[in-house]
């Protein structure tokens, strides 16, 4: 029999077993409905396993506050004197447990000073007779392990002052916490809160300790060095379970401004980290035997057959991604994802433009809907949305607020200029892949960002600076986008041969007519018309049958 039992709605299991997991790295053995026994009715052993546990947790929500199962369960432990309350949203709680103290984990991500949290602790020791205990601030227990959440989680971790000068710490500090607020907008990682990483401040621990006690994957290491006027931060990011080191950089610049300093290394630093935990993820789900996927697995694994934009690669990454969202019809992030590669394969491959237009806008329209504060999935539906339905300003009013939420993400800043691109504002569109670019020049986005400022440049007609970023693309990957690009570049830079060439190569990709690819390129028709103008030049038609043949 277990020390703890825990009562819960089926729409709080995360919850639940996020709690089960940090009592058990207490010391406590604790009983949850998963351990029902399959040869047994479910009824006497939770009869059982209640009567003679020593603490019960009821994890009240809105669905529990409807269940006669907990409320059930939550009045036989008022009855033994046992009850432990938690709240996980603004449900109110039922009578009479609403005149009985409830611990707060509204949001609760596993911070073992959470105050909620440790009211918890502190009952159940109280109940139980103190096998476990909540960990006194500034001493963090290393050999508690918390279960991992089941999405990318990181700790910035106290950065040390390698300066004589020791009143320097309340830099360091303050960097710890403007990097953990510049990652928690990123909604698809989970942050732990900077009031537990500080605890750590003085304790010798290995990256890999913080991330059992604090239950994360990843860690962010620093060290501030001040000589002179001038600062240098060095940071470096773990895989604390593996415990290999998969990214680093340094900082320097001048004391002159320490807020202005402090700000512009976070954002930089999480505009980093962004791209590359996903990238880490990616390679550690394809490692996984493929018998065992989850709907975030899938969603995983369909990144690095987008990033191709090959036929067969985005096939079946919409392929992934349908079956991730049928397991999670709400999984914001896939829903973003599969109407972006059907938004592509809408453009050269399917068989029926209408039907993937109509799948592509109400999955964009979806993803919004669940996307709460993701920035990411927020932008690139508002791009989607702008291909299919031509209403450029709720697309830009979405991607305004995908900024507002995460201005440090490469991926959400080269939204806003594929869709400023798009609505044809070439000057807008160059700035704000310019931003994309210092956040994360080399990752996985590069080749979609260098044909928006390819496209952007033609806009401007500036063809000889389009150039050479589409010829750089056409020989890194084959895809029909680049060539119809490079095709109506050299026409108006009247290499013809060139440009005709580009056409064969376009045509062989793809049975779509190039002046159907462009017409999803801009919603402006001056823009389309420069577009259409290079094409003809290209094949030698004159411009007036171009015209007459665009209409």
């Amino acid at each position: 029999m277990s020390d703890v039992f825990i009562s819960y709605a089926r729409s709080t299991a995360k919850q639940a077993q996020a709690v089960a997991g940090a009592l058990r790295a207490l010391g406590y053995s604790v009983w949850i409905d998963d351990d029902l026994p399959a040869h047994r009715a479910y009824t006497p052993v939770i009869e059982e396993q209640m009567t003679a546990a020593k603490a019960a947790v009821v994890i009240w929500s809105a669905d529990a506050v409807r269940s006669e199962w907990v409320l059930s369960e939550a009045n036989r432990a008022r009855e033994d004197r046992k009850l432990v309350q938690v709240i996980t949203d603004k449900a109110r709680l039922p009578m009479p447990f609403d005149t009985i103290q409830c611990a707060d984990l509204t949001d609760w991500a596993g911070d073992l000073q959470a105050p909620g949290w440790r009211k918890v602790v502190a009952s159940i020791a109280e109940l139980v007779g103190g096998t476990g205990a909540a960990p006194a601030p500034g001493a963090p227990t290393a050999d508690a392990t918390l279960p991992l959440p089941t999405k990318p989680s990181i700790a910035v971790m106290p950065f040390v002052n390698l300066s004589a000068d020791p009143e320097q710490d309340y830099f360091a500090d303050g960097m710890v916490e403007e990097i953990t607020a510049a990652l928690t907008r990123i909604r698809a990682i989970h942050v732990i809160a900077s009031t537990s990483t500080l605890s750590f401040k003085g304790n010798h621990v290995t990256a890999q300790q913080a991330a059992q006690t604090l239950g994360v994957r990843y860690v962010l290491e620093g060290s501030v060095r001040k000589s002179g006027g001038r600062v240098r931060i060095g940071v470096k990011l773990m895989d604390a379970t593996a415990g290999t080191q998969i990214w680093a950089d340094r900082f320097e610049d001048t004391l002159e401004d320490v807020f202005a300093l402090q700000d512009q290394v976070a954002l930089s630093v999480a505009g980093r980290i962004e791209p590359t935990v996903q990238q880490a993820e990616v390679r550690r789900v394809s490692a996984r035997p493929t018998d065992s996927l989850d709907a975030y697995d899938l969603y995983l694994r369909a990144w690095p057959r987008y990033y191709t934009y090959s036929r067969e690669a985005i096939l079946e990454a919409i392929a992934l991604l349908r079956r991730a969202i049928t397991l999670d019809p709400d999984f914001g992030a896939a829903l973003m994802l599969a109407a972006v590669c059907i938004h592509i394969a809408h453009m050269f491959w399917t068989d029926d433009p209408t039907a993937s237009a109509q799948e592509g806008a109400e999955l964009a329209h979806r993803a919004v809907k669940a996307a709460g504060e993701d920035a990411t999935v927020l932008a690139w539906s508002a791009v989607v949305l702008a291909y299919f339905e031509e209403d450029i300003p709720t697309s830009i009013g979405l991607i305004e607020r995908a900024i507002e939420l995460n201005p440090g993400s490469a991926l959400v800043w080269l939204g806003s200029g594929a869709l400023r691109t798009i609505s044809a504002e070439p000057d807008i569109a160059i700035d704000h892949l310019e931003a994309s670019a210092r956040l994360d020049p080399t990752g996985p986005y590069y080749a979609l960002r260098e044909s928006y400022f390819g496209l952007a440049r033609i806009e401007q007609g500036r063809f000889a600076d389009a150039l050479p970023r589409f010829v750089s693309l056409a020989q890194e990957a084959d895809h029909p986008g680049t060539w119809v690009l490079l095709a109506t570049t050299y026409g108006h830079l009247g290499r013809l041969a060139e440009g005709r060439e580009a056409l064969v190569r376009y045509r062989a990709l793809t049975t779509r007519s190039p002046e159907s690819y462009l017409r999803n390129v801009t919603a402006q028709p001056a823009a389309l018309a420069r577009f259409l103008e290079g094409i003809a030049l290209a094949e030698g038609k004159s411009l007036s049958d171009d015209a007459a043949g665009a209409r």
